[in-house]
């Protein structure tokens, strides 16, 4: 497809108002919007003043005030229609995705489906909304817990999962009956405006105010803080960068509101020597270069044993030298630009550090130049040999670098991988099954993910999603992560035309 067909297909034009909530606002300035493939303006982005701000968190709020009173299956089945309509949407919105972040055109197609399927699972939630309840020590009185729509919550999105992370959010808030506010990232702005189209659409079809999946694109001064202060808005769930983070847990903590917090991962990828070395390899691959390595669980740490380091090692250096790097959209390509020049800055200066510390280069790491580079955040990815104890491997740095470090035994590569901030995704690959036991123990993993034989990116939408320690300790997606989208109530029924009180507390 042609970029041209590609915007067109997503209902996108040259120029775009940035915010809606049942009507098109966006009296900012034009945010210019580029592909990291070669440089070149894809289209620009009206963005949200402060007086928009206010009037699309007003008609969010009386949207919800409208919504939560719809039954949950009849919430379920809209965003099963939701599901649908961005299913006849994939190949546009996932070739979209990869106009503008830069990740090769099966994986922009995933997010899309990932979408779908978070969908599929909402609406069997919608139907699955439980309370318990609990003896009373009363008699003739009853105990439950109810859980009611919690409000308007704010979906701060990064520019990695441009559309797939929103989702995670909104379809859970959604068959919880709240409105969403989201606030995407300015480098995907447009991915981000097909998406609401699209739910926009689905809204009104089925009589309810659209403003229920509200957007709000704009800067962060303007949008992003009134959005953390705003009381109307009880919860902010935020994917994006460990200080990012903390500012957002600062504000909306100060107003005792709730955040859901998604931020950084240096995610580790242990392998023993029992281990299968050609399936290790195949993970530490993907999980170092899909992206680009701009996933948050992207493998950044391969901690291997000593004995099968050399062995481990020269796989990789053969894998990474068949990595088809070039136009993402093309069929082949394995690895397309990071999302930026300074991306690609980021990860030289990383590169330059390591090494100036005794780390070495063993494959790549050089920025790729020429016509078919244009767009500045072209580079070979890297694998590094950094000692144990090198400072700039704590640090997540958005880029494909691998580093490598080795280790005596497992005790030593735990200790190792749980050392660093930051506490999302980690792996161990072994056929001995006391090892996987203490990796999954209470003493082996700290992060939020830990997995036996598979690596550390590409999660299931099935499974909770997040991490520790300065990851954030959210939860998105799966399991029970629909509560933090809902208020608990526990209420308590006296049927027995007496006043006992709790605890045998007599007051008469």
């Amino acid at each position: 497809m042609r970029r041209e067909d590609i915007l067109g297909a997503c209902g996108l034009g040259l120029e775009t108002a940035g915010g809606y909530c049942g009507e098109w606002l966006g009296g900012g300035d034009a945010l210019e919007v580029r592909t990291p493939i070669d440089g070149s303006v894809l289209g620009r982005v009206r963005q949200c003043t402060r007086a928009d701000y206010e009037r699309i968190v007003a008609r969010a709020h009386t949207a919800f005030e409208r919504f939560r009173l719809v039954p949950a299956p009849r919430r379920g089945e809209i965003v099963r229609q939701l599901g649908e309509a961005l299913r006849g949407k994939k190949a546009a919105l996932g070739a979209l995705v990869t106009l503008e972040m830069g990740k090769i055109r099966v994986e922009g197609e995933g997010e899309v489906q990932e979408m779908i399927d978070v969908c599929d699972f909402a609406t069997g939630l919608s139907r699955q909304l439980h309370g318990l309840t609990m003896p009373s020590e009363r008699p003739g009185h009853r105990m439950l817990e109810q859980w009611h729509p919690l409000g308007v919550v704010g979906v701060i999105t990064a520019f990695n999962f441009p559309v797939a992370v929103w989702s995670w959010n909104a379809a859970l808030a959604l068959v919880c009956g709240d409105a969403v506010l989201w606030k995407p990232s300015r480098k995907t702005p447009l991915s981000a405006l097909a998406v609401t189209r699209i739910a926009a659409r689905v809204l009104e079809e089925n009589g309810v105010d659209p403003a229920v999946a509200s957007l709000c694109v704009g800067p962060d001064a303007d949008v992003g803080e009134a959005l953390l202060a705003d009381r109307r808005i009880p919860l902010v769930s935020a994917t994006g960068s460990c200080r990012m983070g903390r500012r957002v847990a600062e504000v909306v903590g100060a107003r005792l509101g709730r955040t859901l917090l998604e931020l950084g991962g240096n995610n580790a990828l242990i392998v023993m020597p029992s281990a299968d070395l050609d399936l290790a390899a195949r993970a530490v691959v993907f999980g170092a270069v899909g992206t680009t390595g701009q996933r948050c669980t992207s493998t950044r740490r391969l901690i291997v044993h000593e004995r099968v380091a050399d062995a481990l090692v020269e796989r990789l250096v053969r894998a990474y030298g068949q990595v088809r790097i070039g136009d993402p959209l093309a069929d082949g390509t394995l690895m397309g630009p990071l999302v930026s020049s300074e991306a690609a800055d980021a990860m030289q200066r990383a590169i330059t550090v390591a090494c100036a510390h005794g780390g070495r280069v063993v494959h790549g790491g050089e920025r790729l130049e020429g016509p078919a580079h244009a767009g500045g955040g072209w580079v070979r990815p890297c694998i590094l040999e950094a000692p144990v104890g090198l400072a700039i491997v704590r640090q997540e740095t958005f880029a494909p670098i691998l580093y490598v470090q080795r280790v005596p035994d497992l005790e030593a590569a735990i200790a190792l991988q749980n050392e660093v901030p930051q506490g999302l995704s980690s792996a161990v690959f072994t056929r001995d099954v006391n090892e996987a036991e203490a990796f999954l123990g209470p003493a082996g993993s700290d992060c939020g993910i830990a997995n036996v034989n598979l690596g550390t990116s590409g999660a299931e939408i099935g499974g909770a999603f997040g991490g520790e320690k300065d990851t954030g300790g959210g939860r998105e997606s799966g399991s029970d992560a629909w509560k933090a989208y809902m208020r608990r109530q526990t209420c308590t029924i006296n049927g027995s035309g007496a006043l006992p009180l709790a605890q045998g507390i007599v007051f008469e």
